[in-house]
């Protein structure tokens, strides 16, 4: 049998957070730095600009590892990057548009690898829930990032509900806010 904690011991456990503050700590507070994230949005709502100034910022903590599998390299991609100065981030951030999942673990699993992980989006990942998870799970001290496509205020499909369950930090982006 699995051992049960107690309320005591519960209270007593201390998480690695991330230490920003400002505008990232007052709307997000400050949410454990491996946490999964997963981040929602109607087509043209501000999804992509968020995620590049959440980028910047995760820069400071640790490598960034954008998997651009919706835009690819394209040059509104290109152009979101500099406005947000990830450019000023060389050797923090990468991107990458066709890994496949195991492509991605294999990344993952090598010395130095990035702490954050954005993918983006999770309906053009391809991915399977249980796959996802696993992923997830397999990576216990790095940080998930997912952003869903949404479709009358709900992330599109069946997989992406129940993504949004699995994360610690939910984010619904609506109007640039």
């Amino acid at each position: 049998m699995k051992r049960a904690y107690s309320p005591r011991e519960i209270a007593k456990k201390t998480y690695k957070t991330l230490p920003w503050g400002g505008r990232w700590e007052e709307a997000f507070g400050l949410p454990e730095d491996r946490a999964t994230w997963f981040i929602s949005g109607a087509s043209a709502s501000g999804k992509s600009s968020f995620v590049m100034q959440l980028a910047y910022e995760l820069t400071h903590y640790g490598k960034v590892l954008y998997l651009s599998y919706e835009e690819g390299l394209n040059q509104s991609f290109q152009e979101r990057m500099l406005r947000h100065e990830l450019d000023k981030r060389q050797g923090w951030f990468r991107v990458a548009t066709t890994d496949t999942l195991g492509e991605l673990t294999e990344r993952l699993r090598k010395r130095h690898s990035a702490k954050f992980v954005i993918v983006d989006s999770f309906q053009m990942a391809y991915w399977s829930y249980a796959e996802t998870e696993a992923l997830v799970r397999a990576f216990p001290k790095k940080c998930f990032i997912f952003i869903s496509q949404e479709e009358k205020g709900q992330p599109t499909g069946k997989p992406a509900r129940r993504l949004r369950y699995l994360a610690d930090v939910k984010v619904r982006v609506q109007g640039s806010r």
